[in-house]
């Protein structure tokens, strides 16, 4: 005798399940009750609170270990590249610069301020240095304004270009890099700030995009990402942390390690004395040819046009246009 065949037709199809709830709760949805064991709950409990039970993604402790340094390492560079991807960030000119070089103003306040107590202590010999200093800085916040200026023109050729195709990148802090920021958000253009965590409390400044403003662990990861889009670098008069970048960068196109990239000194003055080139050729130490890795410039028409002609001897394409 043949079996009757089912078909389709009269088959019933079960409603899909409800993606997380269930009519009836799996086992291990309850702890187990009082009644089984009285102390069951209070063991449970200890397992929860154990550090080993945290999820390893959320376990802030484990991920600070030595043994997890590889993972830190890779989060550190993967969170920025995958938020600027998204954001459409191909080109980047990466401005640096003192961060206690403010703007004239704020400067001039404090030159008034040092003025002021000088008055009432003539002879405090930290007050008067303190007072040459300030005055030092004020002479340099015209800086201020020229790396504002040049962010500007930055800002309104990357929006001519294509949103995203050219931005400025700053590390995100005071001073020029705030001016740099801030002179991409005089114009309506977005810019990038790579903060970096310090021992102690910092602030971003103000003017960086917030969806591309970025806290980096690790400065090797921060020095990868200042590089990877960068089409030049413009360095205002600066201490330590602009020199770092600065003599990385140097390196870095000295040894063809990079493909070479417009690098720009701006205040000849100034950079004449903290770098003494002329000097390391004459004592052998670096080449001829390597003179010839930066130039010079003033204001920020210089400045942008210095590194358009660059682009154009390179035949770099058409975003310096």
């Amino acid at each position: 005798m043949k079996r009757k065949r089912h078909t389709s037709k009269h088959r019933k199809i079960p409603s899909p399940p409800h993606p997380k709830l269930r009519q009836e709760p799996l086992p291990g949805d309850r702890p187990k009750s009082m009644a089984e064991d009285p102390v069951a709950a209070r063991r449970v409990q200890m397992i929860l609170d154990s550090p080993s039970y945290r999820q390893a993604d959320e376990d802030v402790n484990f991920l600070k270990r030595a043994e997890t340094r590889g993972v830190r390492l890779q989060i550190d560079y993967q969170k920025p590249e995958l938020l600027m991807q998204q954001h459409g960030i191909r080109h980047t000119i990466v401005v640096f610069g003192s961060t206690r070089i403010s703007e004239p103003a704020a400067a001039q306040a404090k030159v008034d301020s040092i003025r002021e107590r000088l008055l009432i202590e003539p002879d405090d010999e930290n007050l008067q240095h303190r007072l040459a200093v300030a005055e030092r800085v004020l002479a340099k916040s015209r800086y201020y304004d020229v790396a504002r200026e040049f962010s500007g023109l930055v800002g309104k050729a990357g929006q001519v270009t294509g949103d995203g195709w050219l931005v400025v990148m700053t590390g995100g802090g005071p001073g020029i890099m705030e001016a740099a920021n801030r002179g991409a958000s005089d114009v309506g253009s977005e810019s990038i700030g790579l903060n970096i965590r310090l021992p102690h409390e910092q602030y971003p400044n103000p003017y960086v995009t917030p969806e591309l403003c970025f806290k980096f662990h690790y400065f090797a990861l921060r020095k990868l990402h200042f590089l990877m889009r960068t089409r030049a670098l413009v360095a205002f008069p600066g201490g330590f942390g602009t020199l770092d970048e600065l003599f990385e960068t140097l390196t870095l196109v000295q040894t063809r390690t990079i493909q070479p990239v417009p690098i720009v000194l701006v205040g000849e003055s100034y950079w004449r004395q903290v770098l003494n080139v002329d000097f390391m050729v004459d004592e052998g130490v670096i080449d001829a040819e390597d003179r010839e890795l930066y130039w010079y410039a003033e204001t920020a028409e210089e400045i942008w046009e210095g590194i358009r002609q660059w682009h154009r001897a390179n035949g770099t394409p058409h975003f310096v246009e």
